[in-house]
């Protein structure tokens, strides 16, 4: 007897699914439970996919007191990237851009502009968890 595929989600489907709902939270994270909950997994089901997910590196786990019941908030390791990641980059505007290179008269590893605004991009990345 062949199983229709549509009325069971397959495990891969559901990890993609997981992925992508968690890397959406950004910084906030999403409690495990709330996930599976979202995604109409058991919480074993659950638990496996985001220990898989943690063990390729793709998420982390923080124990976290929900409820009186210890539980676990699940955090994209990676954003999703975004025209608003780059938007602000001075180079976009920049006057110098046709003589920009490593090797041009005007180079990105001397621009001030280009400095500050990596500077400041990775200051905002440095915020806790929860508060961006």
């Amino acid at each position: 007897m062949i199983q229709d595929s549509t009325s069971m989600p397959r495990r891969d489907d559901l990890e993609y699914k997981a992925l992508h709902f968690i890397a959406n939270t950004r910084k906030q994270g999403v409690l495990q439970a709330d996930l599976w909950r979202k995604l109409g997994a058991s919480s074993r089901e659950g638990s496996r996919i985001a220990l898989k997910l943690e063990n390729k590196g793709l998420i982390r786990r923080e124990k976290e007191l929900c409820d009186g019941r210890w539980t676990y908030r699940l955090y994209p390791k990676r954003m999703p990237a975004s025209i608003n990641s780059v938007i602000d980059c001075p180079c976009l505007m920049c006057p110098n851009g046709s003589r920009c290179g490593a090797w041009g008269t005007v180079s990105p590893n001397e621009c001030e502009r280009l400095t500050e605004w990596v500077v400041s991009l990775a200051k905002d990345d440095m915020d806790p968890p929860g508060e961006g």
